[in-house]
């Protein structure tokens, strides 16, 4: 992507050095707060790390439950150990990733007003190895995820190397749709979505909560397509085939198959490689409009 001296975004804070890799024990000390994290909403990098470690240590089923539970009780998140442009021009993968959270806001601003609606940035809060948040402890083995209950992005910058090294999924608008990815969360929890979506996972049995987790991830894809046919200026030759090759490095199907273990549909909480390749050209070639990404929640109630 092109962004060259495109302004970074006001809304990030610095949590690096301030905790250590286990995080900050926001969790309760317990795996399973944490796998109630990122069942409940996790980000691309959990889906990356945490199935295939669930695959080679026990199956998916600890993953899937606890849909409804985002976390034990809310925590502030540290303050911020320097001022945000110190912490944008540290290293040229945090600038850049400063840059997509501004594009973000800028683009989402548009599209909530032209709906005659306000849009509520949300901040991203960067860490090391371990940090905090409102939804307990943050570890760089979860990767980016987004957090409701403080409306915040968190992310460890080092998971872009594990996603191009060890997952074969390289390129600057990969590390962009894996922010805007989260942006998409965003979207939906203030615009209700994500509570829609928990009403109707807690009245219904694993499979079909599984279901309704697969559309709101299908929909955080589409919606960072949405994004990026937004800032198409940006965009270079072979962007999108970057954007292609991780979505579908993260599909349900390839992580179990990497894992060892059998494709199992009904275990599904993100999509199939194909479901993901689809959701997130959906977006990019719906105009910009994130209207074409209201059909995966539609009926929900």
């Amino acid at each position: 992507m092109r962004f060259g001296d495109r302004q970074t975004s006001d809304n990030v804070e610095s949590q690096r050095g301030q905790y250590s890799g286990g995080g900050g024990g926001g969790l309760g000390g317990g795996a399973g707060m944490l796998i109630s994290l990122v069942a409940s909403r996790f980000g691309i990098g959990g889906v990356l790390v945490l199935i295939v470690l669930f695959l080679i240590f026990g199956g998916l089923g600890s993953l899937t439950g606890g849909g409804d539970r985002v976390a034990g009780p809310a925590q502030q998140p540290g303050q911020p150990q320097a001022q945000t442009g110190n912490v944008c021009q540290s290293d040229p993968i945090t600038r850049f990733s400063c840059q997509v959270l501004r594009s973000t806001e800028e683009r989402w601003t548009e599209m909530f007003r032209e709906t005659g609606r306000q849009y509520e940035v949300p901040r991203m809060v960067l860490y090391t190895g371990g940090g905090r948040s409102g939804c307990g402890a943050a570890n760089a083995q979860m990767g980016p995820f987004y957090c409701p209950a403080d409306h915040r992005i968190y992310l460890d910058t080092s998971f872009f190397q594990e996603l191009e090294r060890r997952f074969s999924a390289p390129g600057d608008f990969a590390q962009a749709y894996v922010i805007a990815h989260e942006v998409g969360h965003h979207v939906q929890t203030i615009t209700g979505t994500s509570d829609q979506i928990r009403r109707a996972q807690r009245a219904v049995g694993e499979s079909e909560s599984n279901a309704l987790q697969v559309r709101m991830e299908l929909q955080a894809d589409c919606y960072a397509g949405v994004w990026a046919a937004r800032e198409r200026v940006a965009l270079e030759p072979g962007d999108m085939e970057e954007g292609l090759r991780a979505a579908s490095a993260i599909g349900d199907d390839t992580l179990q198959r990497a894992g060892g273990g059998a494709v199992v549909p009904e275990s599904f909480t993100h999509g199939s490689a194909a479901q993901r390749q689809e959701a997130l050209m959906r977006g990019f070639n719906g105009g910009g409009n994130p209207q074409v990404c209201a059909t995966y929640t539609q009926g929900i109630r």
